[in-house]
């Protein structure tokens, strides 16, 4: 009989199972009390029950688990320092998608050689959400792979469907059974929809097949994540962050009977892909909060210990040190300053 399956697959190899991994890399106590106060900080913060803004702050990717360490622990001190008006994430994201192919985060290629090592990715990435929220600093990153979150989400206080993947139905349904709270992006063009039905979609009940703690292919059965919201990223047509653009957000959202939260991107198309021009975007967000916009709960930001960014050289070793590898990022002086400045306008 001919061979009709895994005509192209090369080679399929074993990951240790969630629940093992897990054991290997056991949640602290002290990581554990980052998780669940950093997702209770942002859910009420969602629902207008903490009035501090909401700042998701980090690199584009993380390709180097110490420099993120030495990021993450400068982030922290800023977060005390600004922490009764300012609640404080580290972007923290192993997965990027890809418009045709290229180097797909530190999970999937944690080497920088095309050896797709995820098993170790996995542990790196584990290890260094370990480290981060044992500081108190917690955690966001954007949930790509349907099967990653069973590894690490336990350590994740807020999550992010990408625009290119807000209208896949497979992370609807990934989405509707994560513990922390969802941010759906508007689609690349800008489209608010897609982002809109993402929410309702994962607001509900569904059911998919996943794997368990034990890595077994099962039958997932989800409760529906009442903690969706909005982030809006711009479009090709045009940035969205003025003040236009987010009374037309809150008006489709009230329209769909959803609380208005909008969270804004200060990056991509609302930057015009000039991570510069991020200062600007979240200054003007800041004024607007400032001046009585309480739809707008908070901004993300990509920012690195070094401005701009680079292409992975042949020889690892010219990788130059806290330098993003995939969209640029504003260096930690510009993000001090734009933390601070939004700490002092926010004192009104």
């Amino acid at each position: 009989m001919q061979q009709t399956q895994d005509l192209n697959i090369a080679e399929m190899i074993a990951l240790t199972p969630p629940h093992a991994f897990k054991a290997e890399l056991p949640t602290s106590e002290e990581a554990n009390r980052t998780v669940v106060a950093g997702r209770e900080a942002v859910k009420r913060i969602l629902r207008k029950e903490d009035p501090r803004l909401l700042a998701i702050i980090g690199p584009c990717s993380i390709h180097d688990p110490e420099a993120a360490r030495e990021y993450a622990r400068r982030l922290n001190e800023l977060r005390q320092e600004v922490a009764d008006r300012i609640c404080v994430v580290m972007r923290v994201y192993f997965e990027k998608p890809r418009t045709t192919v290229g180097w797909k985060g530190l999970i999937s290629d944690p080497h920088l050689d095309g050896s797709d090592d995820i098993s170790t990715g996995l542990r790196l990435a584990r290890k260094l959400l370990l480290d981060i929220n044992e500081l108190g600093l917690p955690a966001g990153t954007e949930m790509l792979d349907p099967i990653t979150p069973q590894y690490n989400a336990d350590l994740i206080s807020w999550a992010s469907i990408g625009a290119r993947t807000t209208e896949s139905q497979t992370h609807r349904e990934m989405a509707s059974g994560l513990s922390m709270p969802v941010g759906f992006k508007n689609g690349t063009s800008g489209d608010l929809q897609v982002a809109l039905n993402a929410m309702e979609s994962a607001r509900h009940p569904h059911s998919f097949v996943g794997i368990d703690q034990e890595g077994r292919t099962c039958l997932v059965r989800t409760k529906g994540n009442p903690l969706g919201h909005l982030v809006l990223r711009g479009g090709s047509a045009k940035p969205n962050y003025d003040a236009q653009s987010l009374a037309e957000a809150a008006g489709h959202l009230r329209q769909a009977g959803l609380d208005p939260a909008l969270l804004v991107d200060c990056s991509h198309a609302n930057s015009s892909k000039k991570h510069e021009r991020q200062e600007e975007v979240w200054l003007d967000l800041v004024q607007q909060r400032v001046a009585g916009n309480r739809d707008l709960i908070g901004m993300m930001v990509e920012s690195n210990l070094e401005e701009g960014n680079q292409k992975i050289p042949k020889d690892r070793k010219d990788l130059k040190y806290g330098v993003s590898i995939t969209d640029a990022c504003v260096n930690w002086q510009t993000t001090q300053r734009m933390v601070r400045q939004a700490y002092g306008l926010l004192a009104g």
